[in-house]
C-alpha cells in the first residue's frame, strides 16, 4: 500500500473510532453543497474539525475568530463548541463562497451564533478592531497564506493573554523547510512561524499531520501577554 493510501486508510480508521461511523447531517452536507456549487475541497478533515472544536472547548471558549471561512465546515466545527450566548466570527474573501457558507452554517442551527463577514479580511480586520470587540478567546487561521504574518499580527491585536492561536497548512508539503522556495504562500507561510517563534506575546509550536489532507501541519500559539 502506498504512503497516501496508507494516510487515508488509517484516516477512516480513526474517524469511524472516534467520530463514529454515521455521518453527522449538517456537517456532511455542508461538504456536499460546497463541492455542488464548486468550492475547492480544502476544508479541514473531519479528524482536525474535531480537534479544533475540541481545542475550543478546552479554552472555554465564548468569542471565535475564524479568518477563511470557504463553506462553513469548520466554522460549524468551532460553532458547536461555543455556549448558547457565544458568538463567532467568520471573514471570508469570496461571497459565492460566503452563501454557500451561510446555507450551510443556518441548517446546522449556528446561525444566531454566528457572524459570516464578506470581503478581504485585510480590510475585514481593521473594521473589527474599530469596534472594540472583547478579546478573542481563540483565532483560527486559514485564508490565503502569503498574509499569514498579517493575519498572526491581527490576531494579537484582537485577543488577550491566554487566547489561542491556530494557524493552518504551515508544513505545505514539506516546502516550508526549502528555503530555496519562493512561491508566495511558502513564504508567507515561513514568516509566520518566524513571527510566532520570536514575539514576545506568543509561546508556540507546531506539528506536522499525514493524512486525508496529505502532508501538512499546523501551529499552536498561545497568547501569554
Amino acid at each position: 500500500m502506498s504512503e497516501a493510501r496508507t494516510w487515508n486508510a488509517v484516516d477512516d480508521y480513526l474517524t469511524g473510532r472516534l467520530l463514529g461511523d454515521d455521518p453527522d447531517e449538517a456537517l456532511a452536507a455542508a461538504l456536499r453543497d460546497s463541492d455542488a456549487a464548486g468550492l475547492p475541497p480544502i476544508a479541514v478533515s473531519p479528524l482536525q474539525g474535531k480537534l479544533l472544536q475540541l481545542l475550543a472547548q478546552l479554552q472555554g471558549a465564548r468569542r471565535v475568530l475564524e479568518i477563511g471561512t470557504l463553506g462553513g465546515y469548520s466554522t460549524i466545527w468551532l460553532g458547536r463548541a461555543l455556549p448558547a450566548d457565544g458568538r463567532l466570527v467568520t471573514l471570508e474573501h469570496a461571497p459565492r463562497h460566503a452563501e454557500v457558507a451561510l446555507r450551510n452554517i443556518a441548517r446546522a442551527g449556528l446561525a444566531e451564533r454566528v457572524e459570516v463577514r464578506v470581503g478581504p479580511a485585510l480590510e475585514s480586520l481593521p473594521k473589527l478592531a474599530d469596534e472594540h470587540p472583547p478579546p478573542f478567546d481563540l483565532v483560527f487561521i486559514d485564508a490565503d497564506k502569503a498574509n499569514n504574518p498579517h493575519y498572526v499580527e491581527w490576531a494579537l491585536r484582537l485577543t488577550a493573554a491566554g487566547s489561542l492561536i491556530v494557524l493552518d497548512n504551515v508544513v505545505r508539503g514539506g516546502r516550508v523547510a526549502d528555503l530555496a522556495n519562493t512561491d508566495p504562500d511558502v513564504v508567507g507561510t515561513r514568516a509566520a512561524l518566524d513571527l510566532l517563534g520570536s514575539h514576545p506575546r506568543l509561546s508556540a509550536t507546531a506539528l506536522q499531520t499525514v493524512g486525508a489532507k496529505e502532508y501538512d501541519g499546523f501551529a499552536l500559539a498561545r497568547v501569554v501577554g
